[in-house]
């Protein structure tokens, strides 16, 4: 077994190539009630979709989309989101993924509360929390982002939240219950082009969320409606560094600067993203303590780094 400072010493002098990364990527859309609803969680869904295959780079064999009503539409939906194919999804995803590999699991659709604890809504039984907890015990080395956009999801928050997680509830509480948008956002901040405040050409689940929470914010606004869903996110440094991508280095900006400075900051920044998935991926090779404190030393210098690019790139502007 490798020591923690060998571990860093090898980090340092780049001894360790950095293992390519692919993310996977699962869609549940829950029992929607409406037409309306329904028309709406499978365009959010399927345009999250194409923009992680086309824009992204996510293998569609790394995508899985389960739905209300899989007979609908033939070709798109892989299975109906039923309890048992929601749980043999995930679990089979687990045998599958890479150690280190990114997996993004996004809830689409309406919850309840009540005595046993906040739901998210499915044709047939619902799942609780403590049901996709359970699920998520079997990713001790992967990545995840993990997002309830429905009502009432608050408390998904204090049950899911771990190391290398990055959970993220549409509404703050299990009381927050009318329906939700912060999925359109959330989906359009990889579909469209405002959510990537860096401009390295990729979007983090961090500015994800900023992206998507800002907008639902402005849109309730606009409508001079009271905000009644406040998304939460933890924790913002695992989401800084997680992305949505084909492989640990693709669409980054530095591939078509033409500025030597800016190319070499690019360049200094994917290697200490690349440290941070080599450290995760050894975490349980770590004393804890030791670990979380690496990870915050190099978090800290990934976004004092990214502050540097963007400073330059505001100069050349």
């Amino acid at each position: 077994m490798r020591t923690a400072s060998a571990f860093a010493l090898s980090m340092l002098l780049g001894a360790v190539p950095a293992a390519a990364q692919q993310s996977h990527l699962v869609i549940v859309t829950g029992l929607s009630g409406e037409a309306k609803y329904s028309t709406a969680f499978h365009d959010w869904a399927t345009t999250l979709i194409d923009a992680a295959q086309s824009r992204w780079g996510v293998p569609e064999s790394n995508i899985v989309y389960l739905a209300e009503n899989a007979e609908a539409h033939p070709g798109v939906v892989d299975d109906r989101s039923t309890r048992d194919n929601v749980e043999q999804t995930l679990q089979t995803l687990a045998i599958r993924a890479g150690a280190s590999d990114p997996v993004f699991i996004i809830l689409i659709g309406h919850g309840t509360t009540g005595e046993g604890g906040s739901k998210f809504n499915l044709p047939g039984p619902d799942m609780t929390a403590e049901d996709f907890a359970a699920l998520l015990d079997a990713f001790p080395t992967q990545t995840v982002c993990f997002v309830n956009a429905a009502s009432a999801s608050g408390e998904f928050i204090p049950a899911l939240s771990g190391r290398d997680r990055a959970v993220i509830t549409a509404t703050k509480t299990r009381y927050e219950r009318n329906e939700t948008i912060f999925a359109g956002f959330f989906v359009q901040a990889y579909a469209g082009e405002g959510a990537d405040v860096d401009k390295d050409q990729r979007v983090s689940v961090l500015e994800a969320f900023n992206y998507a929470s800002r907008e639902v914010a402005r849109a309730y606004e606009s409508e001079g409606k009271l905000l009644t869903e406040h998304a939460i996110l933890d924790d913002e440094q695992v989401a800084r560094s997680l992305f949505l991508s084909g492989s640990a280095g693709a669409t980054l900006a530095e591939a078509t600067s033409s500025d030597p400075q800016l190319a070499a900051l690019y360049q200094e920044k994917r290697a200490l993203e690349e440290q941070v998935a080599q450290l995760r991926s050894r975490k349980d090779e770590m004393d804890p303590e030791v670990y979380d404190l690496q990870l915050e030393d190099l978090l800290v210098e990934l976004a004092l780094k990214t502050r540097e690019i963007r400073t330059l790139e505001e100069r050349q502007e």
